[in-house]
């Protein structure tokens, strides 16, 4: 008797206890009535709809809402459009609504670039002793935003060292589902001077300023967008591209382009994947990234097959309040490994480089390079001024401990001296992050040659 009286107390009590955490629970399922957003003056609800995590009639839990207020900030913070982004949510009952408060950037930027003919600022800062001759000054008119539907379109001239002119149009939504998009590209570019070859890991130009045009570049090129979801993205596009060399060049490197040829024509099939599961893309503290690219190209004239694929990929921790590390890990394959010296490219010929090798570009075929950095957060401030558009100035500082180490092959690596070994380094920098994203990263590394120096980029790591 007293064991079924004491049964029977337990489960009266159980279900007691699950009738409340019901109740409780119920209590914490909130819907979404109305989502209202302002301040987008140009850009349109769509748009923005599409890119953060709620919908209306959604059933939410109580407990969520700072999750995903946090959550869809930094959502729109990357779609770049919006200088601020605030949040809040009235309550009625079970029922909410939902207001977004953005203010918008400055979309059409008429902005002047600085384009250097080496492949870094250093380079020309010291080994071509800042020679005025090796700039290139353009104006690129860019509407970020165009008719409010996330459309870029953009117009470049640009003069100096390089002479271009180029046209580009994307829009990322074209059907209702704002799942697929479209996009084309053409450009026209030429220079007086060119590289011609790789000696002892350094490149070697020909041609004078003012002079005769050594190399000319036409592209053209059609593109499309698939995005099923946020964090994903697929790039598919189909290019022309007739690139056109001095005889001089040839003279002193037959291998230029294949079969001594003075002209490369030829189609390029160019796929490319991006994962988006960080906090910023341009300058990520948290998460994971993950951008792949394959490439395959069949030659008119002067190239015959060529195919590879590059990976990038990053995961980023927020260890400990304001202490941030990140692994970024970049890499090439290429097939096959016998190519015309246009078209190899290597270590440091673009962004891909060991850190304290900025005076180096290694000349090879397969190749990687892994990252680790620790970095503090010491400043993050954000000042207001009164300037439609520049509303806010934020400017954060990271100090920072960093270590590299590299690897290229190339079975024929001529005179080179780091083809086919490890290349390392350690240092310490700070980077510096403000307004429209634009970034600044001064940084002294140790090299395993024994080597040092202090280097400044304008892009993250």
């Amino acid at each position: 008797m007293r064991y079924s009286t004491a049964v029977f107390l337990l489960l009266t009590l159980f279900c007691s206890s699950m009738f409340g955490q019901e109740k409780s629970m119920g209590r914490q399922q909130l819907v979404i009535g109305k989502i209202i957003i302002d301040g987008n003056n140009v850009t349109r609800r769509s748009v923005i709809l599409r890119e953060i995590d709620i919908r209306e009639g959604a059933s939410i839990s109580q407990d969520s809402v700072s999750y995903l207020t946090e959550q869809n900030k930094l959502r729109l913070f990357n779609m770049q459009l919006f200088n601020e982004v605030d949040q809040h949510i009235d309550q009625s009952g079970n029922e909410v609504t939902w207001y977004i408060h953005v203010k918008e950037r400055w979309y059409f930027v008429p902005s002047a670039t600085l384009q250097f003919a080496d492949h870094n600022f250093n380079t020309w800062w010291v080994a071509q002793d800042h020679d005025l001759r090796r700039i290139s000054v353009g104006v690129t008119l860019t509407d970020k935003n165009f008719r409010g539907n996330l459309e870029t379109f953009a117009v470049t001239a640009q003069d100096g060292y390089t002479q271009k002119l180029g046209i580009a149009y994307t829009r990322p939504y074209v059907n209702n589902g704002q799942t697929r998009g479209l996009g084309f590209s053409l450009n026209y570019a030429q220079s007086r001077k060119a590289n011609y070859t790789n000696s002892a890991d350094k490149l070697v130009y020909t041609g004078i300023y003012g002079g005769p045009v050594m190399l000319r570049q036409l592209k053209g090129g059609i593109s499309y967008i698939y995005r099923p979801a946020y964090a994903s993205k697929h790039t598919f596009q189909l290019n022309y591209k007739d690139y056109g060399v001095a005889d001089t060049v040839v003279k002193l490197n037959p291998g230029y382009f294949a079969n001594n040829s003075t002209r490369a024509r030829f189609f390029e099939f160019y796929y490319r994947f991006e994962y988006n599961g960080v906090d910023n893309w341009n300058y990520s503290l948290k998460g994971f990234k993950l951008v792949t690219q394959a490439v395959v190209r069949e030659g008119v004239q002067g190239l015959n097959f060529q195919s590879y694929a590059n990976v990038e990929a990053g995961i980023f921790n927020n260890i400990f309040p304001k202490w941030y590390t990140s692994v970024i890990f970049r890499g090439r394959l290429m097939y096959p490994m016998d190519q015309p010296y246009y078209f190899r490219g290597g270590l440091g010929s673009q962004t891909d480089y060991v850190r304290g090798y900025e005076y180096y570009v290694i000349d090879g075929y397969n190749y990687g390079v892994l990252r680790l950095d620790l970095k503090r957060e010491i400043f993050n401030n954000t000042y207001s001024i009164p300037v439609k558009y520049f509303t806010a100035i934020p400017i954060r500082i990271y100090p920072k401990v960093f270590a590299d180490a590299g690897y290229i092959r190339n079975p024929q690596p001529g005179n080179s001296t780091l083809a086919n070994g490890l290349q390392c380094s350690v240092g310490v920098g700070v980077d510096i992050v403000t307004l429209y994203d634009i970034k600044f990263r001064i940084e002294f590394a140790y090299n395993h040659l024994g080597q040092n120096g202090l280097y400044l980029h304008f892009n993250s790591e």
